[in-house]
């Protein structure tokens, strides 16, 4: 693990951090389910540009998905 990984698993960990408590309070499927993976990915993904590539897909879901 370097340190890049590190930095951009830390920043779109406390990202999903927002989505998970902004879904939890609005009862918002999209939100919370999106906060959740954004949390987790970071354990599982080690190539930076594939982490890049998925926690900004998943930041952007709940602004592409209005329910």
């Amino acid at each position: 693990m370097d340190a890049a990984t590190l930095l951009w698993g830390v920043l779109f960990g406390s990202i999903g951090v927002g989505f998970f408590m902004y879904g939890k309070k609005q009862q918002a499927a999209i939100p919370l389910i999106s906060g959740i993976v954004l949390m987790i990915f970071p354990y599982f993904v080690s190539n930076v540009a594939l982490l890049v590539i998925i926690g900004v897909i998943f930041t952007a879901l709940p602004f592409l998905i209005k329910r």
